[in-house]
């Protein structure tokens, strides 16, 4: 679509009915947006950010690295040559980074400080995953469905928003397009472009000309992701009744940085900290898990050590099946505190030492909110994109939709996992996630939110 004194420029394709999905995702342009500050920390599961001034070490850990755990012998050179082969056949010529595929002792390794590699140029279409190994982290393509748009300029852009509101009526279409086509960095420095072109806030502009979900979607893919984070959960507890559930979501979903910075924003914005807000709001085991999350001080090394796995599903057992009641701190801090490499093989170990799920064991000793919540983190750390899958499931089956909710997922998981999200979703409930949202919404708001969702499957 064209705009009167809007002159046509490469990047912006002459399309009618706005930007076309774009497949495979965007290279990163010279010339884009600066980082902006609070925007994404590293993602668990997807490429870190470029590394700021100094070495931090894979996964948000402590800038020297962690402490050798007396594991180093059972390093396998030649994995880690196969895996250095198998990412650049997966990546489509992918330049490797030495630093990743280090052994023991050199930087790059667990335990070493660690340069981390930039993003691939131009992520495969359909990356493939390497098989799960315990301790191997598997390297996969960007999985999100929003990608930066080459050569987006916030001045142009603020003025196809100006241009949408003004005069009588307004162009959702626009916005719709602009917003849906956007990467979260480049959407976030809209606000003070439009302060700078206009003299006006953009926020109150367009408060004043939307309305309902669509208004709340908006709102949401103009905040930072920890932004956004820390306002879910200021609104997940003020007011009567708390959303335990967000809560939950919120804080096993999000790496050891993310939660830090939530927290950084929480105290900012809301003049308490997050942790007095939580602990004010729930009680009992309930209360405890939530503030052991809300630390973000999981280990986040991504070796696995069997003989720790089983020592920890015995643990479990002897807390849970194996006693009269249940010693629910033990489920704490085994759950809270070990890495989600760890858990999982925790997890296998368990079943196979007394034939049930640990899903079935926390339902037969737990129940109401601390049920649901330890429920919610084993769901989350065994397959993330499941458990989100689930989640927006239950947002839109039976009478209702609960929108914050899927508006949250949408706009949250659209950068990370969201590929992921909707091929679980497919997989687990015999229809797409698009087709679902479809059918369950309704109008500009049904329009964007399928913009997030990126195609149907």
């Amino acid at each position: 679509m064209s705009y009167p004194g809007y002159p046509p420029q490469a990047g912006y394709p002459q399309q009618p009915g706005g930007y076309p999905p774009q497949p495979g995702g965007y290279p990163p342009q010279a010339g884009g947006y600066p980082p902006q500050a609070g925007g994404y920390p590293p993602q668990a599961g997807g490429y870190p950010q470029a590394p700021p001034q100094g070495k931090p070490s894979w996964g948000g850990g402590p800038a020297g690295g962690y402490p050798s755990i007396g594991l180093d012998s059972l390093s396998n050179p030649g994995y880690m040559a196969g895996m250095a082969n198998q990412i650049s056949a997966v990546m489509g010529g992918f330049n490797q980074n030495p630093s990743m595929f280090a052994q023991p002792g050199q930087p790059g390794q667990p335990g070493q400080p660690a340069p981390v590699p930039g993003y691939p140029q131009a992520p495969s279409p359909n990356p493939s995953m390497p098989a799960y190994t315990p301790g191997a982290m598997p390297i996969r393509g960007f999985r999100g469905t929003i990608t930066d748009f080459p050569g987006a300029d916030p001045l142009r852009d603020v003025e196809v928003l100006r241009k949408a509101m003004k005069g009588f009526g307004t162009d959702e279409q626009a916005i719709i397009d602009l917003l849906g086509s956007r990467s979260n960095k480049q959407r976030v420095p809209l606000l003070r472009a439009y302060k700078t072109s206009y003299g006006k806030d953009l926020i109150k502009d367009l408060h004043s000309e939307l309305s309902g979900n669509f208004r709340s979607m908006v709102m949401a893919t103009l905040k930072t992701p920890s932004e956004f984070d820390a306002s879910e959960i200021h609104n997940a507890i003020k007011g009567a009744g708390t959303d335990e559930a967000c809560l939950i979501e919120i804080l096993s979903s999000r790496s050891n940085a993310e939660i830090k910075e939530i927290s950084r924003i929480y105290k900012q914005e809301y003049k308490k900290t997050m942790e007095d807000a939580i602990s004010g709001d729930t009680s009992g085991h309930f209360r405890r898990l939530l503030i052991s999350l809300a630390q973000g001080n999981r280990d986040e090394r991504e070796h696995v050590d069997i003989s720790l796995a089983k020592q920890d599903a015995q643990a479990l057992y002897a807390a849970g099946e194996n006693k009269l009641g249940t010693d629910e701190s033990k489920f704490n801090a085994i759950l809270c505190a070990r890495s989600k490499p760890h858990l999982r093989a925790v997890f296998l170990e368990y079943q196979q030492m007394c034939g049930r799920d640990i899903e079935k064991s926390i339902s037969r000793e737990m129940s109401g909110d601390l049920e649901s919540g330890m429920l919610a983190v084993v769901k989350c750390i065994k397959n993330t994109a499941a458990y989100f899958a689930e989640r927006l499931y239950k947002a839109m089956k039976g009478a209702g939709t609960k929108d914050t909710t899927l508006i949250r997922i949408m706009v949250s998981r659209s950068e990370v996992d969201m590929l992921d999200i909707r091929q679980e979703y497919v997989k687990n409930y015999g229809k797409s996630l698009y087709t679902h949202i479809s059918g369950d919404t309704s109008g500009d708001y049904k329009k964007l939110l399928l913009k997030f969702c990126g195609g149907n499957d």
